[in-house]
């Protein structure tokens, strides 16, 4: 059979040879290697460098030098302390810190340059951006005022409330932040992993004088935000402890890393006011007893208060040594 027009070849002729026309590409290609391996070689340097960046700062809040405490306790303490009260607060929290390899910083409360006019409790926040900055490598900062002795020593804070089981167990989901009816709440499937902010409530509020930071970027950032200067100056009535309250309601990422937990966990009250009710105050073997609002009422005296349970925390402390 014959076709009229010849066969395609796979092939077909071409008016150059093939050395001719393979010669300008290898040189097109040639002259185009050094910018496609400096591309190549940019893309790994960033990904490198970002990688690495991430790798920083995942260590500088994980990696811990062998020795490295797990906890500070952080208490600013003010100049007009007598020296038997500044003693006797400065040997509470050591001898707890001892028991548990974890160490302790005590500021003064007029060791920060604050703004004119505002009470000396805002002097909470900068001593712990201080203390993780003098301890980068240990994990949690404990805040306990000035008020507040730890009279159940024996209680470690990893079992306490930081083991993450123990935690989830304690945690308080969708809670009002201000009691009784705040509109925003506590989340209700938050993950104790990713708490980084422990915290307790009394009838009114938010309760900071005990408190748990996870020290890391998230905890410069919450400090940052909290010790900010127009909250300083807005003259909230309780300072600095309603100008917790407001962030935690209105900043969506802080309210995401906070746990809040039963009083008598953290922050039992010594006397029955109208920020407590009686299944919340102090019992002999709760891990801290506060005498709270005994520096603001005129008619109280933190040191007498605080003197007869100093002394059986010391009958304590001397049974279980002997």
């Amino acid at each position: 059979m014959q076709f009229p027009y010849p066969r395609k070849t796979s092939s077909p002729n071409s008016p150059f040879p093939p050395s001719r026309s393979s010669y300008p590409r290898r040189r097109s290609l040639r002259s185009l290697a050094p910018y496609l391996l400096g591309g190549v070689a940019l893309i790994w340097l960033i990904v490198h460098l970002l990688s690495r960046n991430t790798s920083n700062s995942t260590t500088a809040t994980t990696f811990r030098p062998p020795g490295t405490p797990e906890v500070v306790i952080v208490t600013t303490l003010d100049p007009s302390l007598s020296s038997t009260s500044r003693a006797n607060l400065i040997l509470n929290r050591r001898d707890y810190a001892a028991r548990h390899g974890y160490t302790t910083f005590f500021p003064n409360t007029t060791d920060y340059d604050l703004m004119p006019h505002i009470p000396n409790s805002w002097s909470t926040i900068p001593a712990l951006r201080h203390a993780m900055t003098l301890f980068p490598h240990t994990p949690w900062l404990f805040y306990l005022t000035s008020t507040a002795l730890i009279m159940n020593p024996a209680l470690p804070l990893s079992t306490q409330i930081l083991d993450p089981k123990v935690l989830e167990a304690k945690m308080i989901p969708d809670r009002p932040v201000v009691p009784p009816d705040s509109v925003i709440k506590t989340f209700s499937h938050l993950r104790p992993e990713r708490v980084d902010l422990i915290l307790t409530q009394d009838k009114e509020g938010l309760a900071g004088g005990s408190l748990l930071v996870r020290s890391g970027e998230w905890a410069k950032f919450f400090l940052d935000a909290w010790y900010d200067p127009l909250y300083r100056s807005y003259n909230f009535q309780k300072a600095e402890g309603h100008a917790l309250e407001h962030i935690v309601q209105w900043h969506g990422t802080i309210l995401a890393k906070l746990a809040l937990v039963p009083q008598r966990t953290l922050n039992s009250y010594t006397r029955e006011t109208g920020a407590t009710g009686t299944e919340d105050r102090y019992q002999e073997g709760d891990f801290i007893a506060n005498f709270h609002g005994c520096q603001r009422d005129t008619s109280r005296n933190c040191e007498e208060e605080m003197g007869p349970l100093m002394i059986r925390w010391r009958e304590l402390r001397d049974q279980e040594r002997r």
